[in-house]
């Protein structure tokens, strides 16, 4: 038998962190023994285990203490990461650190360095000369840079709950249609002002259906009140938007009558094709063409904006990115300083966003199919809460709660 000490520090019991561990010891055919544990009085009190790790093997035992240190398990005797220089552009040498969107250390060159921008499914890079370590994703390896390689040198801190449980949190452990939903909208509310008075970012990922359903409204109020620093969406929520800016419909329906207009499935490619011939939606905005709706108050109140194509897109604006690797980098720019995330309405464009935040990031998505929010946490964004629920109540019941803030005009 081969084994290694390792050992787990924190709020490691009420976070249920040692019984997962212990439970992936064994379902990997290892075997365990508790050698120290000494757990924590208080709520907040952490707790400490030193336990002994054993298996067959000794590639048996790197399997095992691969997967547990991905929770927070440590070895005791800490070494340093293997680091390999890169052969080629656009690919990791074979073997490479596979990350996590949870906060990583590198040890190199004797000390523990905090990896810069976590992102799942990346690797990690080396800077020799400044010391830091930081997420790489594969299109942007350049040959010769150092990558880490496996799991040695790695250290994984484990997302723990709160001592101070809240609703937030509570209700985090499950998706259904049966939730109080006042209960969560208002600690989603709590939440974004939280954000806001720290200086951080609330970044907004939207899909056109909420443009047909008719909630922009809210939104483009929670702009005007400062609640939206970053929107992530599509060509069909702006073109939905700027169709329903110019003709007063969505999708060639009438916001305001409910009925089809005439000849209005003709609108939404006409809206494109005078926001091509206006060289932008800035351009509209700024010679008086387009003067009403979402993307009109992104360019007033200055909100940062990335549209990301897709195959399927008509037109598209000339805003819309249709390069997706260049998509990808465009949003990676943007979630600096987000605290707070809401995903609205679209599958694809939230996945992709979950696939960049940090585990740290509140992230709320809201659909009126359960599927998206378990395909959500089904891709590794397990920090993320779901409400379903149609989004057209959901964002008049936010702004209601938002707007009775007493720090509404500080924040706009």
């Amino acid at each position: 038998m081969q084994s290694e000490m390792v050992e787990l520090k924190g709020h490691i019991i009420d976070s249920l962190t040692l019984p997962k561990i212990l439970d992936e010891v064994m379902n990997l055919g290892g075997g365990f023994e508790i050698l120290e544990m000494k757990v924590g009085q208080r709520r907040q009190d952490p707790s400490h285990a030193r336990i002994k790790i054993s298996a067959p093997s000794r590639p048996e035992l790197e399997v095992i203490l691969a997967r547990i240190k991905q929770q927070g398990a440590l070895p005791v005797v800490e070494k340093e990461a293997v680091l390999t220089m890169a052969d080629r552009d656009g690919a990791f040498p074979e073997g490479f650190y596979c990350t996590t969107h949870l906060q990583t250390f590198i040890h190199y060159q004797g000390q523990w360095i905090e990896v810069e921008n976590p992102e799942m499914d990346c690797g990690v890079v080396i800077d020799s000369e400044t010391r830091k370590a930081s997420t790489l994703p594969m299109h942007r390896v350049k040959k010769g840079q150092f990558i880490v390689m496996g799991y040695q040198g790695v250290r994984v801190i484990p997302q723990e709950r709160s001592p101070d449980r809240n609703v937030f949190e509570f209700m985090a452990s499950s998706v259904s249609s049966e939730k109080p939903k006042g209960v969560l909208i208002r600690e989603i509310a709590n939440q974004i002002r939280e954000a806001k008075r720290r200086g951080g970012k609330v970044l907004w990922v939207a899909g056109p259906a909420l443009v047909h359903t008719g909630a922009g409204e809210h939104l483009v109020r929670m702009i005007q009140a400062g609640f939206v620093d970053v929107l992530f969406a599509g060509n069909a929520l702006a073109a939905h938007d700027i169709e329903q800016a110019l003709f007063g419909t969505s999708l060639g329906v009438s916001l305001e009558m409910g009925m089809p207009a005439v000849e209005g499935h003709e609108h939404h490619v006409r809206a494109i094709n005078l926001i091509r011939r206006m060289g932008g939606i800035r351009k509209a905005v700024q010679q008086g063409i387009l003067n009403s709706g979402i993307m009109y108050q992104c360019v007033r109140h200055h909100v940062d904006f990335v549209l990301a194509g897709s195959v399927r897109d008509d037109g598209p604006l000339p805003d819309v990115i249709t390069d997706m690797v260049m998509a990808q980098d465009e949003m990676r720019k943007r979630i600096a300083g987000v605290e707070v995330c809401l995903m609205i309405a679209t599958a694809l464009h939230s996945i992709a966003t979950g696939n960049l935040l940090p585990a740290r990031v509140k992230t709320i998505c809201i659909d009126i199919n359960p599927a998206v929010v378990t395909k959500l946490a089904d891709r590794g964004s397990f920090q993320a809460i779901g409400l379903v629920t149609d989004v057209e109540p959901f964002l008049r019941a936010l702004w209601n709660c938002l707007k009775q803030s007493d720090d509404l005009t500080s924040a706009a």
